[in-house]
């Protein structure tokens, strides 16, 4: 059986079970072939816009002998994909502006499908408010800390477009944190909140005692922000 990193496992597991799965940015098809391997896919389609990555993903696909199952296609994004063609969309292991890319340029194919699980690398709130903005409803997340990063996951369904308000009030907190990872009082949110308040109070620290300009402004925007891991940090003790 084939053995996936934490951070993939967690992916495989927020994507679950499917009639056909879309794997977006493939590269070695490790997603498709573990859930294909476990009986939890019936089919599958390993995309990768690069033609390396591509052959890789073949060369896992016809070594765990799934070559009748999972399909290899070379694609940008979702273009190669039509819409309603996957029930289960993963994109995982890209910078948050990429998916945004994405999921924008392929929306009709991203709003046909029943459920996408993805994992953005970076600008993760920005991506989180895109999301919301869009008429995604987060319906699952996780988080996990492996070789010294932290990588968040969701599932996530395409629904309807809201309000102006309740975008601006969700893009605080939640799509910073992420608003069931908040919910569930994860653990490894946990962790790294902690990590979060230890590393600002050190960059409070040096701007204080070293600053040659005025820092007022940077000074301010830390302690705002330290006050807010402060609040969700209380969220644990009343546990």
């Amino acid at each position: 059986m084939l053995q996936l990193s934490k951070r993939l496992l967690a992916v495989a597991d927020l994507a679950g079970t499917a009639k056909i799965l879309a794997d977006v940015g493939t590269d070695h098809g490790y997603i498709p072939v573990y859930l294909a391997a476990c009986g939890k896919i019936e089919m599958a389609i390993a995309m990768d816009i690069n033609q390396g990555p591509l052959m890789r993903a073949q060369e896992h696909i016809r070594f765990y002998g799934l070559n009748d199952r999972i399909e290899a296609r070379l694609s940008d994004g979702l273009l190669s994909l039509q819409p309603g063609e996957a029930d289960v969309i993963v994109i995982a292991g890209m910078g948050g502006a990429l998916m945004t890319k994405i999921l924008s340029e392929g929306e009709a194919v991203a709003v046909s499908a029943k459920r996408l699980v993805l994992q953005p690398q970076s600008e993760i709130f920005a991506f989180r408010c895109f999301l919301l903005e869009h008429g995604y409803q987060i319906t699952a997340e996780n988080m996990v800390y492996e070789d010294g990063k932290f990588y968040s996951m969701m599932a996530v369904e395409p629904g309807t477009s809201v309000s102006n308000t309740e975008t601006e009030r969700f893009c605080q907190m939640s799509c910073k944190y992420g608003p069931l990872l908040i919910k569930q009082r994860h653990p490894v949110l946990l962790q790294y909140l902690k990590q979060q308040k230890d590393q600002k109070k050190r960059i409070l620290s040096c701007l204080n005692e070293n600053a040659r300009q005025d820092v007022s402004g940077r000074r301010e925007e830390i302690l705002k922000e330290l006050a807010e891991i402060g609040t969700l940090l209380e969220l644990w003790k009343e546990k």
